[in-house]
């Protein structure tokens, strides 16, 4: 396949580009690696997303972006103690300890909204 093994980056869309720079700055702890006139570059782990600015961000109402981690609670812990409120739903097979889902099978995920109202996913593949 042509497409096989190419790499992927994914595209975050913001309404206030500068604002969505302070979120993923302060409560992320991510810094752009890069700028363009388009957007911000971010690489973390290997792999990179793109901020771009856009009155269409936040209305994806689904998961745009997913963070791997090697485990789940302890990132969501730090990121609640600065004040980072996560998303609870209501999906078939998931249990919930506070704010950490457990997925039979997938291991554990956090969902939260960033400031320009995106929902991204923690996640890791530990036992449930």
């Amino acid at each position: 396949m042509l497409l096989e093994g190419c790499q992927v980056t994914a595209n975050i869309p913001a309404a206030d580009l500068e604002r969505a720079r302070r979120f993923y700055a302060d409560t992320l702890g991510l810094e752009p690696v890069d700028e363009n006139p388009g957007g911000l570059v971010y690489r973390t782990g290997g792999t990179d997303f793109f901020l771009y600015e856009t009155q269409e961000a936040g209305k994806a109402g689904h998961t745009i972006a997913q963070l791997h981690v090697p485990d789940v609670r302890p990132v969501v812990e730090e990121l609640s103690a600065s004040g980072l409120t996560f998303e609870h739903y209501d999906m078939p097979g998931v249990t919930w300890d506070g704010d950490v889902a457990g997925m039979e099978g997938m291991g554990h995920a956090a969902w939260f909204k960033d400031s320009e109202d995106n929902i991204l996913c923690l996640d890791d593949s530990r036992p449930v």
